[in-house]
């Protein structure tokens, strides 16, 4: 209690036979303290909470008697009497109790204090009076201070709750109707918008802290904690998160309707879960499902990916390892720079010459599957998901998606 250590630094204690009067005198008024503040406060007399009466009486003759001793003993921490009061402030909270009634009630309470202490057959000299009075005054400010920190503190978790709440409903399948979701979102202090983007957050520790704007929704006590950011294509909001999230191993999904907020988050764990893989780049800021969702789109099925792979790219079977990474390399350049051949050397770092005795044997490879627009289009697909599959491996990470390793292989064959 800051404001009366202060008040008591320096100061020795009370005379013994100071401290025996006001240990007296205060012990004596806490009967009155009660009945005028339960009188005097209409909340602590409401018959449906019986034990309010209960709870006064235990709070008064522990604010008290922490009070005495800490007269007789200006050095004695007070931290118990504070945490009290603090978890006083925070029932009145949950119970939907007004801050004032806890005030009225400390001020009424020290008035009868001092005006016990103020009676003539009390026997204190007006120094002495002075002090204890002081001390009295610097006490109900930091009882009044500990109940308002615990009041706030209240006020912010209820409100985490109704926002967890209401964050959990947004991203249920399906979603609950408009009414519904109206009423939690005004319960919740929070304007429904039209667009959202998800955020998939990992590797996050309670200690961890994130200055975010006030509208965002956030869910640390998931498995896979999140954050629900409204209108994220408004201005300077792209910025504002990037930096919030600096540092963090993230993923954002696209923007999407309210409606459809389970869906962005389910693009952005798959982000996660592939940045975390290697597959898709990881900088210094979130990975942004926007700026991947060609990679999203061709993995969101492995198995099927992968079965794409092993029956388009099934002639590369037959040539060495060495052989069939260069060839593909070649191949997925011709077919993405539209059969230029100087082009494609020089993406691939190559002679020209080189690229026309590969291009030569890709025709044996593949034959009329060249000719073809739809399996041509297969062709390019599979070689990304092979190239894909490359980056994870280069990247040492974990699938995505739970696919055992024995399958993956037994799936594949021989590597293409």
């Amino acid at each position: 209690m800051r404001q009366l250590a202060e008040a008591s630094r320096g100061q020795p204690p009370l005379a013994p036979e100071t401290a025996a009067v006001v240990r007296a005198r205060l012990s004596a008024a806490v009967p009155e303290m009660i009945e005028v503040i339960g009188r005097g406060v209409p909340e602590y007399a409401r018959q449906e909470h019986p034990d309010y009466s209960q709870r006064l009486a235990g709070a008064v003759t522990g604010a008290v008697a922490q009070f005495i001793a800490h007269l007789a003993q200006p050095g004695r921490s007070t931290q118990a009497i504070t945490a009290e009061f603090r978890a006083i402030g925070g029932t009145a909270a949950r119970e939907g109790r007004t801050l004032d009634a806890l005030q009225d009630a400390l001020r009424l309470g020290a008035r009868v204090a001092w005006r016990w202490l103020c009676q003539a057959d009390a026997g204190l000299d007006l120094r002495e009076l002075s002090r204890v009075g002081e001390a009295i005054f610097a006490y109900l400010d930091e009882l009044a201070a500990a109940c308002a920190q615990g009041y706030a503190e209240a006020r912010v978790q209820a409100a985490g709750e109704r926002q967890r709440r209401l964050l959990g409903m947004i991203l249920s399948d399906p979603p609950p109707g408009p009414e519904l979701l109206a009423g939690l979102a005004r319960a919740a202090g929070w304007v429904l918008p039209a667009q959202v983007a998800v955020a998939a957050l990992g590797e996050w520790r309670p200690q961890d802290a994130l200055v975010l704007p006030p509208d965002v929704l956030a869910d640390w006590t998931r498995p896979d904690p999140c954050l629900l950011v409204p209108d994220p294509d408004g201005p300077g909001r792209q910025a504002v998160i990037d930096r919030a999230l600096r540092g963090w191993s993230a993923a954002i999904g696209p923007a999407v309707p309210l409606s459809r907020a389970a869906l962005s988050l389910r693009w952005a764990t798959d982000a996660l879960a592939l940045a975390r893989a290697g597959v898709i780049p990881a900088g210094r800021g979130p990975v942004r499902c926007d700026q991947h969702l060609s990679t999203l789109l061709i993995l969101a099925d492995e198995d099927l990916a992968r079965t794409l792979r092993r029956r388009r790219l099934a002639p590369l079977a037959r040539l060495r390892p060495g052989q069939r990474d260069r060839i593909a390399e070649t191949l997925l350049a011709w077919l993405q720079l539209g059969e230029n051949a100087a082009e494609v050397a020089q993406q691939i770092h190559v002679h020209p010459q080189t690229v026309r005795y590969r291009l030569r044997q890709i025709q044996e490879l593949f034959g009329d599957q060249l000719r073809d627009p739809d399996l041509r289009f297969e062709l390019q697909l599979a070689l990304r998901v092979r190239k894909l599959d490359g980056s994870r491996v280069a990247g040492r990470g974990t699938l995505p998606r739970s696919v055992p390793k024995d399958t993956e292989a037994a799936a594949d064959g021989q590597p293409m």
